[in-house]
């Protein structure tokens, strides 16, 4: 049941400055129990409950929204995964009486039916601006009329992941690695997402049960050349403890599966799901990897930074995924203050990924060009450890594909010449070496600047 909005007091700036809406009336919430209302009584119940039962941190925009729009519930409640999954943002009815939508913004919203619907968590909306639909945030979780129009070369599937399927949700195209789709569900949906055609309501087209899950892992026991596993989905860490533990020690139990990793955008929609609970239960099956999904520095808040700590503090090496998306992060000096936010998170910058080809993602994409313009930008003029790797991951199942600037000049004799980031000219001693000799015949020839 989605909570039931009504009315608020006068706007108040957060810790950013930004204001929330003004509404002319309290707020009040409504859930399975009934209205809540907060009286001196549940005040002192949430402090207690915010400082003793689960110690997680609340940032004070995050307090303000709850001011605004949850004034019924606990710090508690709020920091509870189960309440965030539970009282997701679903229905128009209930965006738009915390956020003021677009005309554009309203009718996508009530469009988008099946696959791919709109979801938010109560924590993530909170990130996002109520005024503001060019806010990066607000770009990627509130569909707009762009979802509907389908460019040429764009595909439901473009990875191709559905011709690489071995057994149902388990992809096996690199030799020695296997992509495990646990489930269809994300607390928060992307609207750009990779997968949009497997999640939401698909009519039972794609189904997730632990058999099915047994099913894969017979398969990755009947292939030794398997030595790493990486679940996703939807997002893995979206699976309650008890189950999500049956698979990993399930997959343990195989000998030649070297490590498995996790695709998660959790830690960013849903910080509170990083229970210690979880992290005691991950870190008995190490070696255990985690690749974060971030889009833009303002997801790094205290509560995101929180999770990030605890998992990290559990043992878990952390890489970020970031999809280079148009008016959102193509920007140098904004992808630089994500990984460097990053860095300081013990989360290293990983892939790079040009946006993929899927149906309705035409708004969201730059040009190839813009990716390895931003890298050129990092590299040389930021740490090494910031600097991601740029990729395609290329259409029909081909697989990631590093994109670099181009360093090297050509060929002098025995020299290499190479160009630093800063545009000088260097020689480099390789006798009997063939690289750059491509470049010299084209420069030439008058068909390279």
């Amino acid at each position: 049941m989605q909570p039931e909005l009504s009315g608020s007091d006068d706007p108040e700036p957060s810790s950013t400055g930004r204001r929330f809406p003004r509404r002319t009336a309290p707020l009040k919430i409504t859930h399975p129990g009934g209205v809540i209302t907060e009286t001196p009584e549940t005040k002192k119940h949430d402090s207690r409950k915010s400082t003793v039962v689960q110690r997680f941190p609340v940032s004070e925009q995050t307090r303000a929204f709850i001011r605004r729009y949850y004034p019924g519930v606990t710090l508690g409640e709020w920091n509870d995964w189960k309440w965030q999954v539970r009282n997701r943002v679903r229905h128009v009815e209930v965006l738009e009486k915390i956020v003021n939508l677009t005309e554009d913004e309203r009718a996508s919203v009530l469009k988008r039916t099946g696959n791919l619907p709109i979801a938010i968590t109560p924590y993530y909306l909170s990130l996002l601006s109520p005024d503001n639909p060019q806010q990066p945030l607000r770009m990627t979780h509130i569909p707009v009329g762009g979802e509907f129009v389908r460019t040429p070369g764009e595909d439901p599937d473009p990875l191709g992941e559905e011709h690489s399927t071995a057994t149902p949700g388990l992809v096996h195209r690199y030799p020695d690695r296997v992509l495990f789709l646990t489930t269809g569900f994300c607390s928060t949906y992307c609207r750009y997402c990779t997968r949009s055609r497997m999640v939401g309501e698909t009519n039972g087209e794609y189904s997730f049960s632990t058999s099915q899950w047994e099913k894969a892992a017979q398969y990755i026991e009947a292939h030794p050349e398997i030595r790493d596993c990486l679940l996703s989905g939807g997002d893995p860490l979206s699976i309650g403890d008890d189950k999500l533990e049956w698979l990993l020690k399930r997959l343990r139990s195989i000998p030649h599966l070297e490590f498995i990793r996790i695709g998660t955008k959790i830690p960013v929609v849903m910080p509170q799901r990083i229970t210690k609970s979880l992290t005691k239960m991950l870190r008995k099956y190490h070696p255990l990897w985690m690749s974060i999904h971030f889009t833009h520095p303002d997801e790094l808040t205290p509560e995101t930074v929180e999770a990030c700590a605890r998992l990290a503090d559990a043992g878990i090496p952390l890489g970020s995924q970031t999809v280079l998306l148009k008016g959102i992060n193509d920007d140098v000096e904004v992808m630089k203050q994500l990984m460097h936010r990053l860095l300081k998170a013990r989360v290293k910058p990983y892939y790079l990924y040009q946006c993929d080809p899927v149906s309705g993602s035409a708004h969201f994409r730059t040009s190839v060009e813009k990716g390895i313009e931003i890298i050129k930008g990092l590299r040389g003029h930021t740490t090494g450890y910031a600097v991601p790797q740029f990729v395609v991951d290329a259409p029909g199942g081909g697989g990631k594909i590093p994109l670099l600037p181009d360093y090297i000049v050509g060929r002098d004799g025995d020299d290499l010449l190479l160009t630093n980031f800063e545009g000088g000219l260097y020689r480099y001693p390789d006798p009997g070496g063939s690289t750059g000799l491509a470049q010299q015949v084209l420069r030439e020839s008058g068909f390279a600047a």
